[in-house]
């Protein structure tokens, strides 16, 4: 089993994006592809090495959504962080 799947969250650790958070589309050896549904879209995921993100535990079935849904996940996320 591989630590990066899709549908699980990850916060950025490294770069300009540092403390982002972003839904997991996808992961190959060495990086994990990110999409958060404003700036990174499932048309343009963002390439980012492992190394450079935290991942949160939670996971989402991600099958078929749209970047709508993919804001709402981390929207929904948002606020259970923050109570």
């Amino acid at each position: 089993m591989d630590r990066y799947e899709a549908g699980m969250l990850a916060r950025s650790k490294a770069g300009h994006d540092a403390g982002r958070i972003y839904v997991i589309t996808g992961a190959d050896d060495a990086y994990v592809y990110l999409v958060d549904g404003k700036a990174r879209t499932l048309d343009r995921p963002k390439k980012k090495k492992k190394r450079h993100v935290q991942i949160i535990l939670d996971r989402y079935d991600i099958t078929g959504v749209d970047d709508v849904k993919i804001k709402r996940i981390l929207k929904e996320w948002n606020k259970e962080e923050e109570s």
